[in-house]
């Protein structure tokens, strides 16, 4: 009978074992499909927003849009030659996405009241064949007074003047930011 208890124990701990290693793989797999978890340095760190703030950012870019739109529709509507008939555009507003650096340098996008999805997908407005950028890697999005840049949770991440982006920020004229080996600025 003391056989029978020792090979019990021993069919035991074996099983307890294998369980161990599965779940070890298990772990590996995981870490590997999903990334490490990076730690943000710098201005960053402290700076972080809930979700509910860039609902609300996005609920204010979608209301400025609107109204712009309103806004060009009445001009639209008033007769040639008389004030107001022409939209006069806004010198300290950025026009356009320009790529400075990566493998569409030289790429410009105009900027209007829609935001722009930047990634690998095909569905993104500015697609990028680029092994470091996630199928839906980051985003532009307008406000009443600036444009914003916000990280859609990549798993490389999205770095503004050498800082991750780990919330919605403003995006001014001439600051450049980095999506996986691709270097933009707005102007």
């Amino acid at each position: 009978m003391n056989d029978e208890l020792l090979l019990t124990i021993f069919r035991i701990g074996y099983l307890v074992l294998l369980w161990l290693m599965v779940l070890g793989c298990l772990s590996v797999l995981r870490r590997d499909i999903f990334g490490t978890v990076v730690t943000p340095r710098g201005k960053g760190r402290a700076a972080r927003t809930s979700a509910r703030a860039v609902r609300k950012a996005e609920k204010a870019a979608q209301a400025e849009a609107k109204r712009r739109a309103k806004d060009a529709k009445r001009e639209s509507t008033v007769l040639p030659g008389m004030p107001g008939s022409f939209p006069v555009p806004e010198s300290d507003q950025p026009l356009r996405l320009i790529v400075t650096g990566g493998p569409l340098a030289g790429t410009s996008l105009p900027l209007g009241s829609a935001p722009i999805l930047i990634g690998r997908s095909p569905s993104c407005t500015l697609v990028l064949d680029d092994n470091y950028a996630s199928g839906r890697h980051a985003r532009l999005f307008p406000d009443e007074t600036s444009w914003w840049l916000e990280d859609l949770d990549s798993t490389n991440g999205t770095f503004m003047d050498d800082e991750r982006v780990v919330e919605a920020r403003p995006l001014q004229p001439g600051v450049r930011f980095r999506v996986g080996q691709t270097t933009m600025e707005i102007g």
